[in-house]
């Protein structure tokens, strides 16, 4: 038997007891027998019961059902908050509102109840993010003034610095001392290139699905995959943007553009580029290397080398030089946020 079936019963049997005590009370103004009336009102409040039942049992039951099923968890815990909140002043105005004369007495505190309780249970519901976002940001204030202003120790990473694989050698080097979060659209994102029909691109994805699992098996840092997501963005960087702000955690990339966006909303950006910058021997004017020509400059006669570190040095009258290794003579360097480049002459 099904609870429908169960429920119309019970709803049948409760309105015909209904309709044959109303039925026994009409006798004397309809001027008929208690038993006829008792029968009549009976028989109607058994057919009432048995067509309206599913309409004030099952039926909302249902609609319950799927609305807790499909309705956010923090949504459903915000409604439950507002509705307590919202009897908690008709608890207290009660009393005072039952001393009104009739007919209000007895009317207006089930009224007001129902007002309160349902104001506040569709305040904190349509408003639960808010309401959430801003108890957080207490507590978090909380936190901070306890313990001297320190911030979650978490990074979000982008996909480009996962691809760019130096954040392995930063971590095994142990300087990363944060958790690192990768959201799911990150890793979706790096799972698309990877499957690209394009080789560079495929091979670039696969490196990145590669250097996040080396990086998960690693026992510190800690590496979380999250499924907070931004549902009104598309884009990837203006997620990790948005991201960022309500984590209120540092993004590590080395995308230019990325970074961009991110300093101009206020999120701070861990750039790998500014780093490996930072951490380069850096040669004064005057200092004298040994650097081999690979290649011709711009300018006539200029040769091209590279330090082990990847920097640039432009070595005047150098093109001679060709395929050789020689000692030079650093007379000048220019930093800017792309990276460093020198200017030598070669020694006699």
């Amino acid at each position: 038997m099904s609870t429908e079936f169960i429920l119309r019963l019970i709803g049948m049997a409760v309105f015909g007891i209904l309709g044959a005590r109303l039925g026994a009370d009409a006798s004397v103004p309809l001027q008929l027998p208690p038993e006829a009336t008792g029968l009549i009102f009976s028989l109607v409040g058994t057919l009432i019961g048995l067509i309206i039942t599913p309409f004030i049992t099952t039926r909302p039951a249902r609609i319950a059902r799927r609305f807790l099923l499909s309705a956010p968890t923090q949504t459903v815990v915000m409604a439950f908050v507002g509705l307590v909140m919202g009897l908690l002043p008709a608890a207290l105005l009660a009393y005072p509102l039952s001393l009104l004369p009739d007919p209000f007495g007895p009317i207006v505190p089930a009224v007001v109840a129902i007002m309160t309780g349902y104001l506040g249970m569709t305040l904190l519901a349509v408003r639960a993010d808010d309401v959430i976002d801003l108890t957080e940001n207490l507590l978090r204030g909380n936190r901070r003034s306890a313990d001297a202003g320190a911030l979650p120790r978490t990074i979000l990473l982008d996909t480009s610095v996962i691809i760019d694989g130096r954040i392995k050698d930063i971590a095994e080097a142990g300087f990363l001392n944060w958790t690192l979060l990768v959201p799911r659209f990150v890793l979706e994102e790096l799972q698309h290139i990877a499957d690209s029909p394009d080789m560079l691109r495929r091979n670039r994805g696969k490196r990145g699905l590669e250097i996040l699992r080396d990086l998960k098996r690693m026992d510190f840092p800690v590496v979380e995959i999250i499924d907070d997501d931004v549902p009104d963005v598309v884009e990837v960087d203006h997620k990790l943007v948005m991201l960022g702000r309500q984590l209120e955690a540092p993004i590590m990339t080395n995308d230019f553009n990325l970074n961009q966006i991110a300093k101009l909303q206020g999120v701070l950006v861990l750039n790998i580029n500014m780093l490996a910058n930072a951490v380069r021997a850096e040669y004064i004017p005057g200092e004298i290397i040994t650097l081999k020509i690979i290649q011709e400059g711009k300018e006539p006669d200029q040769g091209v080398g590279y330090l082990q570190d990847g920097t640039m040095v432009v070595v005047e009258n150098g093109r001679r030089h060709l395929d050789r290794t020689i000692r030079v003579e650093i007379t000048r360097l220019i930093s800017r946020e792309a990276g460093k480049m020198y200017f030598a002459r070669p020694v006699d």
